[in-house]
């Protein structure tokens, strides 16, 4: 079974309707579980109830936390949601908080995992930059995964450009691609953009997640892309990072596989989960057909 680190924030999403837990790299975590990997969160929640419960939910999930800390000063993370009419998500992300300040100690001496999957938000804190540093240090032979989440005011991309060019796997959604290639809101040369940034970060396969419109990917000079499978959205939280989990999953179980064919896979756990609520929904009978 192929191991997996998942480094960066897990936090309490509050919303209108409650409070659910949440965190890009926690979500991966949980849906890669869920799809043949072990995966373990490489973060750190308050000495607090609400560390406590997000403890308790991570071992129910199956997600290994002998990395996930137990900060002793700073209050377990919390960021305020709002739903617009289409079920988009904007956040408000609360600190300094617990995983301000993840400790990788425990980690490095451990067997080398398969992968290393990294949001960009975490990278907020010097300290989590410099321990990140260390983790792809430690374990130079796994694939490492940037699934880039370029949230105001957290979205520094000269902080970020030393992590992202370590990334073998850039994932990233429309608004960033245009971002970093300096095109217009209105350009949808995404095949253009993707050969861009491949030239920009050569050891790295390209991913661009385009919500309704499907995902399209770039390794060397292969482009692919897939469309959408047909929703009715619920709340788009968490479904870019069931995306990553199942791309990351398929790739590292079925390599043989070609790119298009996992790049559909991802789609459709992408659909399953902006057409429930919350980002961790049980499958019930829900599997992806790889």
């Amino acid at each position: 079974m192929p191991q997996v680190l998942c480094f960066g924030e897990i936090l309490w999403d509050l919303l209108p309707g409650g409070r659910f837990l949440g965190g890009a790299p926690f979500n991966v975590a949980y849906h890669l579980v869920r799809n043949g990997c072990a995966a373990q969160l490489v973060s750190s929640v308050g000495l607090d109830d609400a560390g406590d419960e997000a403890l308790a939910r991570a071992v129910t999930a199956g997600v290994a936390t002998s990395a996930l800390g137990r900060h002793f000063r700073l209050p377990t993370g919390t960021a305020a949601v709002r739903l617009d009419e289409a079920g988009q998500a904007r956040f408000e992300i609360h600190q300094p908080v617990a995983w301000d300040d993840i400790a990788v100690d425990a980690v490095l001496n451990q067997p080398p995992p398969a992968a290393v999957v990294f949001g960009t938000v975490a990278l907020r804190s010097p300290v989590n930059r410099g321990a990140l540093g260390r983790l792809l240090d430690a374990f130079p032979k796994a694939w490492v995964v940037c699934d880039l989440n370029l949230r105001p005011p957290f979205d520094d991309l000269a902080l970020l450009a030393p992590f992202i060019r370590r990334a073998h796997l850039l994932k990233l959604n429309a608004d960033e691609a245009r971002r970093l290639c300096r095109r217009p809101q209105i350009d949808t040369d995404w095949r253009g953009m993707a050969a861009e940034l491949s030239a920009s970060y050569p050891d790295a396969a390209i991913c661009l997640t385009l919500g309704g419109e499907g995902a399209g990917l770039r390794a060397g000079s292969l482009w692919c892309q897939v469309e959408a499978p047909s929703i009715i959205v619920r709340d788009t939280i968490g479904a870019g990072d069931a995306f990553t989990a199942a791309l990351v999953a398929g790739r590292l179980r079925y390599p043989e596989l070609a790119w298009s064919r996992l790049l559909r896979a991802a789609c459709a756990l992408g659909g399953f989960v902006a057409s429930r609520d919350g980002a961790q929904p049980d499958y019930g009978d829900f599997r992806l057909a790889w």
